[in-house]
């Protein structure tokens, strides 16, 4: 490895390619945040070079990665550009859009002189090869060569490829470089114009890290990039795999056109996840690292433990494993793609994705990508049983106004983790009694007595979000719609609206303080909403019954409206009916989001019930765990086993544990860690699942798991 401070005139002064491997991520530099602070920087240097000839004023651009190609046989030297390409590319951008502008000016020798740095010589390539001297191999191509290669003066609109950013930040440098230099009749620009082309020759200063052939490129390009730069889990994931396919001898060029999916715009929008927003490619790779190895992983985390996985665990070249990756990301961007559509007839699968996105979570999305895993050979009838038992424990937590995050993200990863190796045909069982056992607050799934009396007292229009309480009335919408054999209603954020006004005193006044206040109690309640497929104007939004009703009448297309106004033929819409309606809703949702048969939703307090006093002898001794139970980990690296040994503690490694977290310390390395969550039993439970039921729940009433014992 060699390291020099250069200048452009020193790095592109030789005849040469400099290649854009296909599996770098695109050209991304835009305007505000790129362009117009390097022209600044640009201008600048130049005006310091035409007041103080003599100073010797620089700019530092940053380090650019390069390596020579192994083997390669050329006419000029070639050689990879690892890192750096988003400066390498605008760099030969802003000289040739500066070379264009001096050209046009009449200023043929200065012109020239930026060409000769951007284009190689005729005489130094074969006849018909490209003269450019940088080539990209992935999607750039066709724009780079394009306005590189366009005639002067440029016309930008009848270009091709004219509206993406490199065509982009061409027209940007070629109207600030005329803006600057001014009119050639005008003193000063002459000197403005020598003054451009040196700098963008000489007084630009990069580093630039030359690699042999048979340097690791990959570990340069991660030590500059994985910590803490804009570069995405997703473009050091995709640098990885195409460095891994490349020294096994893969097809790269083949690999990246067939198997490379993530080169979209749909990959490249940002998901809103919590409080932060990540790509989506980011994001679906993180997804598919959890279904693939149940570990709980942060996105910060993502790229190393995807390495992690590709090196030591997945077992297969990377030649097999990127369609694989492939067939599932195609799966989930027909899902995302589908819940978007919205007259789309939605599948399970599909709808539980729309409903997830409307709720603001995605705690789902490794267990839909577990559930389609090439190989799983779960039937849809499987499926849909999973998927409907998943989402119903989520959307009850909604309805609950109960966290949706990390503990549920981690019920997951142990469900996964805990049931990767089970026979098809035993999935679903094994998936909805893991959800039924769970019996803490974080995780419970709730019961129908529960929610029932939640929502029969909830003001639910002040209770939910919007696109939360949206989802559940569409939900019943379409539930009235199966029975009467019609169409999903079309999901496009159809107006909440009150019977009974918001504003009700004027046209729906009552007598008495406490008619007053049952009015009021009853305004936001679930009876009382419904979905219009247009909004009414406040007028008639805030009228009496009588013409209201007749405004409804208008949008009986949607079912919820029209069995509505049905029941009031001979009477007006008051607080009995609405209690009556929320009773109906009530049970439409249960069914909707059904729990299995003896279901409670039981909740162990932590605040009423320690369990500090509790051991895992204890938990021997109540049944509840038998000695020689084998416990595994249930995230991280470890793959190693723990028994659990006649006295209660754990062995391990050889090695007796008096507590759980002991033992977990020892298994992870780590100086703290919770070993009553870090340890599962085949079920998938946790032992701090066991510990709850034991502190909440007599032994003798432990649900029995799929084989028949407690």
């Amino acid at each position: 490895m060699k390291t020099d401070v250069v200048t452009p005139m020193q790095i592109f002064n030789l005849p040469q390619h400099f290649v854009v491997p296909l599996f770098q991520r695109p050209y991304v530099w835009e305007e505000e945040e790129q362009w117009y602070p390097l022209w600044a920087d640009v201008r600048r240097i130049a005006e310091l070079r035409i007041a103080e000839p003599h100073r010797d004023a620089h700019h530092f651009l940053g380090a650019v990665v390069l390596q020579a190609q192994e083997g390669a046989v050329h006419v000029v030297q070639a050689r990879n550009v690892i890192d750096g390409q988003q400066r390498l590319t605008t760099l030969q951008i802003l000289m040739d859009a500066a070379s264009a502008t001096l050209d046009e000016s009449g200023q043929d020798r200065l012109a020239s002189q930026l060409e000769r740095y951007t284009h190689n010589s005729e005489l130094d390539i074969p006849p018909g090869d490209e003269r450019l001297k940088i080539r990209h191999s992935n999607r750039d191509q066709g724009a780079y060569d394009e306005v590189m290669s366009a005639d002067i003066p440029v016309a930008y609109d009848a270009l091709q490829h004219h509206g993406t950013r490199i065509v982009r930040a061409h027209r940007f440098f070629s109207g600030a470089s005329r803006e600057w230099l001014g009119s050639p009749e005008e003193d000063l620009f002459k000197s403005r114009a020598t003054a451009l082309v040196w700098v963008l020759t000489q007084g630009l200063q990069l580093v630039a890290i030359d690699l042999t052939a048979q340097e690791n490129s990959q570990e340069i390009f991660e030590t500059l990039n994985a910590r803490g730069t804009p570069l995405t889990a997703a473009d050091l994931i995709r640098n990885f795999v195409f460095q891994r396919l490349d020294s096994e001898g893969g097809d790269t060029a083949k690999a990246y056109e067939k198997d490379w999916p993530f080169e979209s715009t749909f990959w490249e929008e940002q998901v809103g996840v919590g409080k932060q927003y990540i790509g989506r490619s980011s994001l679906f790779l993180n997804q598919w690292l959890v279904s693939r190895t149940g570990d709980e992983i942060s996105p910060s985390s993502t790229f190393t433990r995807f390495k992690h996985y590709v090196e030591h665990e997945s077992n297969l070249p990377m030649a097999d494993l990127l369609p694989l990756i492939k067939e599932e990301a195609d799966s989930y961007e027909q899902w995302v793609k589908a819940a978007k559509d919205s007259a789309r007839q939605l599948g399970v699968v599909e709808m539980a994705v729309y409903r997830m996105t409307a709720a603001q979570s995605q705690v789902l999305m490794p267990l839909l990508i577990w559930l389609h895993q090439p190989g799983r050979n779960l039937d849809a009838g499987e499926i849909g049983q999973i998927v409907t038992a998943a989402e119903s424990w989520l959307i009850r937590r909604v309805l609950m106004r109960q966290a949706l995050g990390g503990e549920m993200g981690r019920t997951i990863e142990s469900m996964i983790k805990a049931y990767d190796h089970v026979p098809a045909p035993e999935v679903a069982d094994r998936v909805v009694a893991h959800l039924s056992r769970l019996n803490v607050t974080s995780t419970y799934w709730p019961g129908d007595h529960e929610l029932r009396r939640n929502l029969e007292e909830t003001s639910a229009y002040n209770a939910y979000l919007r696109a939360r309480l949206r989802i559940v009335l569409e939900a019943v919408e379409d539930s009235y719609r199966r029975k009467m054999k019609e169409s999903q209603l079309e999901r496009k954020g159809y107006p909440i609206e009150h019977i009974l006004p918001q504003s009700w005193e004027a046209h729906w006044a009552v007598a008495g303080d406490e008619a007053v206040e049952l009015r009021r109690s009853r305004v936001h309640r679930l009876g009382n909403l419904t979905l219009l497929t247009a909004k009414l104007n406040s007028t008639v939004s805030n009228s009496n019954w009588s013409k209201k009703r007749k405004a409804l009448l208008k949008h009986n297309t949607i079912k919820l409206t029209g069995l509505l106004v049905e029941r009031t033929e001979d009477r007006d819409w008051d607080e009995t009916l609405i209690d009556a309606r929320t009773t109906e809703l009530i049970e439409a949702i249960l069914k909707i989001w059904p729990v299995p048969a003896g279901h409670t939703g039981e909740v162990v307090d932590p605040k009423s019930k320690s369990n500090d006093w509790v051991k895992v002898k204890d938990l021997v001794e109540s049944g509840l765990i038998s000695i020689g139970a084998v416990l595994r980990p249930g995230y991280g690296e470890y793959k190693g086993l723990a028994t659990v040994a006649r006295d209660g503690g754990l062995e391990l490694d050889g090695e007796s544990f008096k507590t759980p977290s002991g033992a977990a310390k020892h298994a992870t390395g780590r100086p703290t860690v919770d070993g009553w969550r870090y340890w599962r039993l085949d079920d998938g439970r946790s032992l701090k699942d066991v510990r709850a039921s034991f502190t909440g729940v007599q032994p003798e009433m432990i649900d029995l798991d799929e084989r028949g014992e407690a």
